[in-house]
């Protein structure tokens, strides 16, 4: 082993070693465990939510790929619609191009191009990190296969009578020319104006006002609504208004949605261009007025004067014409949430377009035929999913957000207005049918009726998280016969055979896409399969700075996990933040911060270090501060590790040690320690508790092996007694590899190194640590009380005098002469049997146990149990100081007792037995120790 760790020098040869010897992909006959990657789309980048997320997921399964399941991590991609087709689009544009210059059958190749040049960042990104994922078996959203399964379910689903297509709101980009999902849609808080606009009687005697925020779509009235208890407006309801500016009648209705207190409590009505509007509209059997194109346009049933203005320049046409009349009452400041695309930053608008959609609301088939729609076939199934337990959450609340979306559910508008993706399925003829298949000739021999003329196929693509939806079936195989192969003639999935891997153990993902990807999961996959598509659903948290703000660009506080593993310098660093950032400002803030924030850069923490931290990090909390000192002090923990395997290896022959029974307290003690230790990981590791699984590894290998058990070696390995030699090196060696087992699924890169090193003295076969099992509690030899009650004794004594040395500045090279007072028959016992090591590990010159009635000399004195440590004061410590090192113990040790005492006081008849009795022994050691500290201070 080199002489320091260095992780660059050893994380990329590991990492193509395990790939090249095929170690990711499924071995044994044991039983199946599978993960299902939440697949990256395909434009991305490694962030820090990666990051977390996939350190968790590989934890989980190099862990149990090491218990002997036949595990699969099944990754790939996704094709990312919007974002990809704006990437290649974005990239004509710099040649003064469009897509509609190529054409629709080039752009797509134009696509595929890219695709094919830099659509696999992202995957080599997580080999960096370390990801286990069979690479060998890599998906991709619009691969064959999975272009196959998609068609499928779309034709099946529209031959169920669940697909139908119709004319709704959607959000629709004005820029993008598309209809996003809710999850591409960001409300953000902006300063805007409430108008208060009169619509007077058609009769003339009277008048309502109505307030608004977007006074260009009254153009597109067709009532105003009152709330039906509203006294103001009852001899209203049902007159007819005039609606300003065109001329129109329009009614006046009643509807409980109206907020009286908001306002004047009179609502506009424009169902073509608001979603509540929508639905009040549907209620009251109101036509609904479309007044804007597709690109966000005045059309033409609006008054002449405003056609082909934009939406904003017609808005302040309308006001400067209803102020012209009279008719604009007033004008507020007012906060407002505008909704705005995530991909072109433009404003959505509500837009009436025809879409296809996936029935989800229905008892009946939308097509009018026998059989039951989509709430009875879909939603309530995923709904029973959770309740009957077959699908369970972690933490469990987040099954509450997952039945109230399924509970309140709207149809899924499945169509997007693009190039790139799935292309519809569908074909129409002159005459407007519609005729269904997985491929044109399907579609005609499955049709109804003779085509009129020639056939044309739907322009429109599926929605990206259609194809996401299947991805727990569609990526083993189905519905395919036959195995399926890559570009490459290469086998990633067989149905007959994978289908083993349905359901999934567990889907690693976030809050945030429960709705969007969780729930159509479950959907798809019970309506094709007749099975859930993963057993639990670990819901991780979302990673912030270290003061808990959100990670953003502008904010300066994102950090790419690369830089964290291979360091960056300042001046790159500000570089790489500030670059993409166009107002002045806020580049200039962004830079103040990172200056402040990094002085010195980022030096560089490894791969292991960062995945510890994260970790460390991850309770069942909905958030996770990130802060780098964390993952400096996870670097310290490898090099510790390090140099106490050198130390081991140091100490041992090159040759194969013998197996051995423990000969020493010391052995029988750390086998103890590992064995509590790995019991709690297995415990944790099944609640997804990788926090107090890291605290576990940490607290065993940095203290008790590497400052302890280490220690409480040397004297062993230093003596004359070659049996005890012998048993503990190899104790140091066979729990050292165990330990490097157990921070395997955690540190991958580190403990495989070192692995390499250890395993031959062991005479270990396997060539690589992802080949050896996991260590389990019930492999090493069971618990010795006495043993541990012994080291336990030892530890007491060596911490004391350790303490006192620091506390009275004793020199550690000075040797100090131990006076034992008082004590068990135990304590005599114990101090006789490890005199050698306290000797050795305490620098004790001599030892011996004060004669009774021999009087005390001034000196340092600890109190463990009833034994009492003195270090004489004579010529080693400063009396002053000592005394003043008692006084603050002592003022410590009665805060304590203040403290339980106050507890117990406070304890009623529920309080468990055992928390009481607990309490009780902490007051008597605690009068104990403080008894014999003010008798050595009344010495001192």
């Amino acid at each position: 082993m080199e002489k320091s760790f260095e992780p660059q020098q050893i994380e990329s040869k590991w990492y193509a070693a395990w790939e090249a010897a095929g170690d990711f992909q499924p071995r044994g006959d044991g039983a199946p465990y599978c993960i299902l990657l939440p697949p990256p789309n395909v434009t991305g980048t490694l962030h820090m939510g990666h990051a977390f997320q996939q350190t968790v997921m590989d934890a989980l399964t190099r862990y149990h790929r090491m218990r002997g399941f036949r595990t699969l991590w099944q990754g790939g991609t996704d094709h990312a619609g919007i974002a990809t087709q704006k990437i290649v689009e974005n990239q004509l544009a710099a040649d003064g191009k469009s897509r509609h210059d190529l054409g629709r059958e080039k752009f797509v190749e134009r696509v595929w191009e890219w695709k094919q040049q830099s659509g696999s960042t992202i995957t080599h990104q997580m080999r960096r990190l370390g990801a286990s994922v069979d690479w060998s078996r890599e998906r991709f959203t619009m691969d064959e296969g999975l272009s196959a399964a998609v068609r499928r379910v779309f034709v099946q689903w529209y031959r169920d009578g669940l697909i139908y297509r119709g004319r709704r709101l959607v959000n629709w980009d004005p820029v993008l020319m598309t209809a996003v999902s809710d999850l591409e849609v960001e409300n953000q808080e902006k300063d805007g104006s409430l108008w208060s606009i009169r619509y007077p009687a058609a009769d003339g005697s009277d008048n309502l006002v109505v307030a608004t925020t977007r006074p260009e779509t009254m153009l597109g009235d067709v009532a105003v609504a009152v709330h039906p208890e509203d006294e103001r407006y009852q001899h209203l309801i049902g007159k007819m208004l005039k609606l300003p500016l065109t001329g129109r009648e329009i009614p006046v209705i009643a509807d409980d949605y109206v907020d009286r207190e908001f306002g004047t409590g009179c609502v506009k009505i424009t169902p073509a261009h608001d979603f509540n509007d929508w639905q009040i509209g549907a209620r009251h059997k109101l036509t609904p007025i479309t007044i804007l194109t597709l690109d966000a346009k005045i059309n033409d049933n609006a008054p002449e004067k405003y056609r082909g203005l934009d939406r904003f320049a017609a808005r302040k046409a309308v006001l400067a014409d209803l102020e012209a009349t009279g008719l604009l009452v007033e004008t507020k400041k007012h906060k407002l949430q505008v909704p705005v695309s995530q991909r072109s930053d433009a404003i959505i608008e509500p837009m009436l377009t025809d879409q296809w959609f996936l029935d989800l609301t229905s008892d009946t088939r939308v097509d009018g035929k026998p059989g039951p729609g989509g709430r009875r076939a879909i939603t309530k199934p995923a709904l029973a999913a959770v309740r009957d337990g077959e699908i369970k959450f972690v933490p469990e609340n987040w099954s509450t957000t997952y039945n109230q979306w399924l509970e309140n559910i709207q149809d899924w508008c499945v169509s997007r207005q693009l190039w790139w993706g799935h292309q519809i399925p569908a074909w129409y003829d002159e005459a407007g049918n519609i005729f269904v298949g997985e491929n044109e000739a399907d579609a005609l021999a499955h049709a109804g009726v003779q085509p009129v003329g020639t056939l044309k196929q739907d322009e429109d693509v599926l929605d990206t998280w259609f194809s996401s939806a299947l991805w727990p079936f569609s990526t083993l195989g189905w519905p395919g016969d036959e195995p399926v192969k890559n570009e490459r003639g290469e086998i990633v999935a067989n149905w007959a055979q994978d289908q083993a891997f349905l359901p999934s153990a567990v889907l690693v993902t976030g809050f945030d896409i429960i709705f969007f990807w969780v729930a159509r999961m479950v959907m798809a996959t019970q309506y094709f399969t007749g099975k859930v598509p993963f057993r639990e659903v670990y819901i991780n948290a979302i990673v912030r700075d270290a003061e808990g703000q959100k990670m953003s660009k502008s904010k300066g506080n994102t950090i790419d996990p690369l830089d964290l593993i291979d360091g960056i310098d300042l001046g790159t660093l500000v570089n790489k933040s500030t670059s993409s950032l166009l107002i002045p400002q806020v580049r200039e803030k962004v830079e103040k911060r990172i200056r402040k924030d990094y002085p010195d850069g980022i030096a560089a923490v490894g791969t292991d270090a960062l995945r510890f931290t994260f970790a460390a990090l991850a309770t069942y909390g909905r958030t996770i501060n990130f802060d780098l000192k964390r993952a400096e002090g996870y670097k310290a923990f490898c090099n510790k590790l390090w140099n106490a395997a050198r130390f081991v290896l140091m100490n041992i022959e090159a040759t194969p040690q013998p197996v051995v029974q423990p000969a020493t307290e010391a052995e029988r003690w750390i086998y103890a320690r590992l064995r509590i230790t790995l019991a709690e990981v297995e415990a944790q590791m099944k609640l997804y508790r990788f926090d107090l699984v890291a605290q576990a590894l940490y607290e065993f290998v940095w203290n008790e092996y590497c400052d302890w058990f280490v220690e409480l070696a040397k004297p062993a390995l230093n003596g004359d007694d070659k049996a005890a030699a012998d048993s503990t090196r190899h104790t140091l060696l066979a729990v050292l590899e165990a330990a490097l087992r157990a921070l395997h699924p955690i540190t991958p890169f580190i403990t495989e190194e070192i692995y390499q090193s250890v395993a031959p003295l062991l005479g270990l076969e396997e060539r690589s640590i992802t080949q050896r099992p996991y260590p389990r509690a019930d492999d090493f030899t069971a618990d010795d009380p006495a043993a541990s009650a012994d080291i336990e004794w030892l530890r007491a004594v060596l911490t004391q005098v350790r303490r006192i040395r620091s506390e009275m500045n004793i020199a550690p090279g000075k040797t100090i002469p131990l006076l034992y007072v008082n004590g068990s028959t135990s304590d005599r016992v114990r101090a006789d049997k490890f005199a050698a090591q306290i000797a050795f590990l305490a620098k004790a010159e001599s030892q011996r146990w004060l004669a009774p009635g021999e009087t005390e000399p001034a000196a340092a004195t600890a109190i463990i149990g009833e034994m009492k440590l003195l270090i004489p004061l004579a010529g080693l410590i400063d009396l002053d100081a000592e005394k003043a090192r008692l006084e603050k113990e002592i003022k410590r040790l009665d805060g304590e007792l203040a403290k339980s005492s106050a507890k117990l006081a406070n304890f009623g008849e529920k309080t468990p037995a055992t928390v009481v009795e607990q309490e009780k022994k902490r007051v008597t050691e605690f009068s104990a120790t403080l008894d014999g500290l003010r008798v050595q201070l009344a010495k001192l």
